[in-house]
């Protein structure tokens, strides 16, 4: 009990020294993170957009799929990035195995499941009279899906921060294709999972906190935005 309390106070030092090492890691979780949630974001906006203004055979369907994808592995996706990047896959002549590249688009492709349903689900919630109204009024289907967009604008940056959320946390997808090199490609939750084999807790304890400060950061974002 006393080494995890000595280890707890290390931890806390760590932290308010602002040690490089932690900063480092703690700094490429964020921008990796954040980046793949900006990129789904400007894919998933407009293709939710598509998928709810148009009718088509099998809608229902591919919207169940894609809310079945809510809980998809991680190691599952991080296994598909890798054999699609690694030397006998397709795309292995790229030679982006092992770097932020690679996890940037790994955790894209774990999110925009989330991103696509519950964006989805927010335009489903207009009132149809926006919908009428906008289309009495001569707007074309851009304009009308622009005017539903502002409607549901703080449901969908609600669903982003989840996505960031969701991405953030993941091990699965940064150990298998980013491979926790060192000053490279280590993030919060591999250096933990790492540190922790090693019997090192002041910096797992560190990373942690951090970690679990984010997930604060995201919630208390969330309720505000749910609020309005």
């Amino acid at each position: 009990m006393t080494e995890i309390w000595q280890g707890f106070i290390k931890a806390i030092e760590l932290i308010v020294s602002l040690d490089p090492e932690v900063m480092e890691i703690a700094g490429r979780s964020l921008g990796i993170s954040m980046t793949s949630c900006l990129l789904a974001s400007l894919v998933c906006i407009p293709l939710a957009s598509l998928i709810y203004f148009h009718n088509f055979p099998g809608k229902r369907v591919l919207i169940n799929i894609i809310q079945t994808f809510f809980s998809l592995p991680t190691v599952c996706v991080g296994l598909f990035v890798f054999v699609l990047f690694s030397r006998a896959g397709p795309l292995g002549g790229t030679n982006l195995l092992f770097t932020p590249t690679v996890m940037v688009l790994g955790q894209m492709i774990l999110i925009t499941p989330i991103l696509l349903g519950l964006i989805i689900s927010a335009l489903s919630g207009v009132d149809k009279a926006i919908l009428d109204t906008a289309i009495s009024l001569g707007a074309s289907g851009f304009q009308v899906a622009a005017v539903v967009l502002r409607e549901v604008r703080y449901a969908v940056l609600a669903a982003i921060i989840m996505g960031f959320g969701r991405a953030i946390s993941e091990v699965g997808i940064a150990l298998m294709v980013g491979g926790n090199i060192r000053g490279f490609t280590r993030v919060i939750t591999t250096a933990i999972s790492l540190e922790t084999s090693k019997g090192e807790l002041e910096l797992s304890l560190a990373l942690g906190m951090i970690l679990i400060f984010l997930a604060l950061v995201v919630n208390v974002t969330l309720n505000r935005v749910q609020q309005r």
